[in-house]
């Protein structure tokens, strides 16, 4: 099987001949990443100090982690809407790079898979968190029409890879705590449930399967987004949830895109500890059909994940097959 039918089996339960992987390249991975140039979801990383996206939101990196965080944001009041730098997802410009890449992907036969726009992250990068979660009381119209402006962009932006032929969808969005879902399950589903079933649908339109980012205790939300559409979830902690429930409720229902626990045992754990944690989460959340992605966090330097830690991962990931969860 070609690393593409590898992943699509192993998302639609259809028996692929081994687990599908997103490991690093001495281990190898059955993915292919595209995306827009800038991307209007961009978030600055790498670079020490403070950087403004396009929307106009200021980033700090303090230099350790690739990623900083929103220090100030763009959108203080709802009266200046009409200030507020929407970017142009549909500018040729954004899209030459994707269509490059399309046109001399170097392993055709790898899984494509493209980057969208987050539906609850980037509001907050707009508003401000403690402005979102107000908002969802005091301003629903004005909420729900910036939710209804990024909607409309994952619109645009899945129209264009479809053209490309790309194989999958993903953006970024972490709803949890570590123990609760940021704000009331209820409210998810009334705001932002509808935006996601939307899009999941316009991707599965467009030939794609679809996958979300999203970390932290998000149990409440799963089957809202089941019900979605979401094929995939990448999940970088488990433990918080606890391996025993996610397979309890989900297994069999989506595909779990898993590293082992990067907050917790990945950074403990023993070598024999990890690679023992390898094996607990493959049987509990996969099946003898498919549904489990190993991955590994693209940022071990800013988890504090040592490479005797990363090898021990990875080596066993390598290892698995089916059997292995029945």
């Amino acid at each position: 099987m070609t690393s593409k039918e590898i992943v699509r089996r192993t998302v639609k339960f259809k028996f692929p001949e081994r687990p599908a992987r997103s490991l690093p390249p001495e281990y190898g991975s059955d993915f292919a990443g595209i995306g827009m140039d800038p991307s209007v979801d961009q978030r600055p990383s790498g670079k020490k100090g403070r950087e403004t996206d396009e929307w106009g939101a200021v980033w700090e990196n303090i230099g350790v982690c690739r990623l900083g965080e929103v220090k100030d944001y763009p959108l203080k009041s709802w009266e200046d809407w009409d200030k507020l730098q929407i970017p142009d997802v549909n500018d040729p410009r954004r899209w030459k790079t994707a269509e490059s890449q399309a046109r001399n992907q170097a392993e055709p036969d790898k899984f494509v898979l493209a980057g969208g726009i987050s539906l609850y992250e980037r509001i907050h990068f707009i508003r401000g968190l403690e402005n979102t979660w107000t908002d969802i009381y005091l301003e629903p119209d004005n909420l729900n029409r910036l939710i209804g402006c990024l909607t409309e962009m994952n619109l645009k932006a899945i129209e264009h890879y479809r053209q490309l032929g790309v194989d999958g969808y993903m953006f970024c969005d972490d709803w949890g705590l570590q123990d609760k879902l940021m704000i009331d399950p209820e409210k998810w589903r009334e705001f932002w449930q509808p935006a996601y079933r939307k899009v999941y649908r316009a991707a599965h339109d467009a030939g794609m399967l679809t996958f979300l980012h999203s970390c932290g205790y998000i149990v409440e939300i799963l089957d809202g987004l089941i019900d979605a559409g979401l094929d995939v979830i990448q999940m970088d902690q488990q433990q918080n949830m606890g391996l025993d429930l996610l397979s309890e409720r989900f297994r069999g229902r989506i595909t779990f895109w898993c590293p082992v626990d990067i907050q917790n045992i990945m950074c403990t754990g023993s070598p024999d500890e990890i690679r023992a944690y390898v094996r607990e989460m493959f049987r509990k959340l996969s099946t003898p059909a498919g549904g489990f992605i190993a991955g590994y966090y693209t940022d071990p330097a800013g988890a504090g994940h040592s490479p005797t830690a990363i090898q021990a991962m990875c080596s066993e990931f390598s290892t698995l097959t089916y059997p292995d969860c029945a």
